[in-house]
């Protein structure tokens, strides 16, 4: 028979054997870490829209320079659910064999003075631009248009979106040594089109650099308003076939995710239509123009009260904000 004291002394010896259980858990409290298949990534569950802001500036000091400048990649999702998977992946069929399809294709009936240059990595970076499946993934530099694109589903606002910060300065101490070679010479974090075309002219000569999966960051050339206007750069992992959210889950200290509730996503959405983040600034034309003006004149659906009862503390903002609305 066990003593009162004996889960006491059976505590004290379970850290021990938690190692032996990782990969057995899947999730703990809100705000800590998410544990997944014996990894641990950082997951922060923020609570407003004050909280965020500071979350996604979290470590933005860097001493070497006194300046404020992360070296991160945010990308925004409206379901923290979906996956970090390329277009092609998300395509299905034999990745690493539709790919030179899709970018021969595409090369041949796009015009020819659609890109600066007739390099593989600008067509690439074109073609992900225009919806055609590839291996990039999108990111920006800014926050904000991260926050954006975690918020600009209103039908999404029933579920909690994300935010995805990868620290690509710290990424790059596993890239090839070629590839660091050319990043010292040029004092840069990320990558160009024309620094890749120097080391690799096709994606088959990419991925022969190393025999392990490594990801780099590069920015897109400013082919139109859209890319500068959303900061823009681009994931690029060494496998058609690789999934970037696999290879983070190998290598957690590299990244993080900050959960938006489905709860805080109209304060969100609300003050950055304040600041200006909006699909007419980050979409420029009339396509982009009319998504804002359409998300922003969509009404909140507020729970009807029967007539005589006063609206609570947390719905009588809102019932003015529709008021004001309705009176524009």
């Amino acid at each position: 028979m066990c003593s009162a004291q004996s889960p006491r002394k059976l505590l004290g010896f379970l850290p021990c054997f938690l190692p032996l259980f990782k990969p057995y858990f899947f999730g703990l409290a809100n705000d800590c870490r998410l544990m997944v298949k014996g990894h641990m990534v950082e997951e922060i569950r923020i609570k407003d829209w004050n909280e965020l802001t500071e979350r996604v500036y979290e470590g933005s000091w860097d001493a070497g320079i006194a300046r404020f400048r992360p070296n991160i990649a945010y990308r925004g999702l409206s379901d923290v659910n979906y996956a970090l998977k390329s277009g092609l992946i998300r395509l299905g069929g034999v990745s690493e064999r539709l790919e030179g399809h899709l970018l021969r294709n595409f090369r041949k009936y796009a015009r020819r003075d659609s890109v600066p240059s007739d390099s593989i990595w600008d067509w690439m970076a074109l073609a992900q631009h225009h919806g055609l499946p590839t291996r990039l993934i999108d990111w920006t530099y800014s926050p904000y248009v991260a926050m954006h694109f975690a918020t600009a589903k209103l039908e999404d606002f029933e579920i909690d979106g994300v935010i995805w910060c990868v620290n690509f300065a710290r990424a790059n101490e596993l890239i090839p040594e070629r590839l660091k070679e050319v990043q010292r010479e040029e004092g840069s974090h990320t990558f160009t089109v024309d620094m890749l075309e120097g080391i690799a002219a096709t994606p088959a000569e990419f991925d022969r650099l190393a025999h392990e999966p490594f990801v780099v960051f590069f920015e897109p050339p400013s082919l139109d308003d859209r890319i500068v206007n959303q900061f823009a750069l681009f994931s690029l992992m060494s496998s058609a076939t690789a999934a970037l959210d696999d290879w983070l889950i190998e290598h957690p200290e590299l990244c993080r995710k900050i959960i938006i509730p489905a709860a805080a996503k109209w304060e969100v959405r609300d003050k950055l239509d304040q600041a200006n983040i909006t699909e007419r600034v980050l979409l420029p034309g009339l396509d982009g123009l009319s998504s804002w003006l359409k998300r922003y004149y969509t009404p909140r659906a507020i729970p009807v009260k029967p007539e005589g009862v006063k609206p609570s503390p947390e719905t009588e903002p809102l019932a003015r904000e529709r008021a004001s609305d309705e009176s524009r």
